[in-house]
Order: structure tokens, then C-alpha cells, then sequence
């Protein structure tokens, strides 16, 4: 009876494991969407991906977005550069997407996410 609940218990374990996998994958494709939304995030006008192979019309205004998590190994900072990169750089052309309502929370929080991916 033990070894049936301790295969029980590891079955249960993978689907959970399973299951946040296909949640960072929706929200990583979310994020995506967004970043590339010309509505929203409109990250390419400016930004070249070169990790995207979907990446159309790469923009050189900005710095590509490359090595993120590098450049920003804490995503609070990452977000307050989306949300505002005024408020570290005055000079900054990028909108800023949080302070203007371009992107909601949670799309701020998804389009953070993507981003520090990449």
C-alpha cells in the first residue's frame, strides 16, 4: 500500500510540474503577443530581438534585447524601466507604458517577464 501512495504522490508531483510548465509557456506567449502588439508593447518600432525569429522589423532606437536577465537580474527594476525609463534616463524617448496606462499591470507584468527572457 506504501509504494502505490508514493507512486500516487510522484504522479501527482509531475502534473503539477507539468501544468506550471504550460502556465510559463502561456505567459511567456502572452508576454510575446503583447511586446509585439503594435497597440500595446510595440517593442520592435524600436528594439531588435535577435532571439526572435518572428521578430519582424527589428528597430535600432533602441538597444537590441539581448542578455536581459544580465542586464537586469531583478525584475522589479526591469519593470520600472518599462513602466517609466524616464525616471532613470529624463533624455528617454521610450513611453513610458506604465505611467501612461498603454499597458495594464498585468500586461506590464507579462511584457517584464518576456523581456527579461530574452
Amino acid at each position: 500500500m506504501r509504494i502505490k501512495s508514493t507512486i500516487l504522490f510522484s504522479i501527482v508531483a509531475l502534473l503539477g510540474l507539468v501544468t506550471m510548465s504550460f502556465a510559463a509557456d502561456d505567459e511567456q506567449a502572452d508576454g510575446r503577443s503583447l511586446a509585439f502588439d503594435r497597440k500595446k508593447g510595440n517593442c520592435l518600432a524600436c528594439h531588435a530581438i535577435p532571439a526572435e525569429p518572428k521578430a519582424e522589423s527589428p528597430g535600432n532606437i533602441g538597444p537590441p534585447l539581448v542578455s536581459m536577465k544580465e542586464r537586469y537580474p531583478d525584475l522589479a527594476t526591469l519593470r520600472a524601466q518599462i513602466w517609466d525609463a524616464t525616471q532613470t534616463n529624463p533624455d528617454s524617448v521610450m513611453p513610458p507604458f506604465g505611467r501612461n496606462k498603454i499597458l495594464t499591470e498585468e500586461e506590464l507584468d507579462l511584457v517584464t517577464a518576456y523581456v527579461q527572457g530574452l
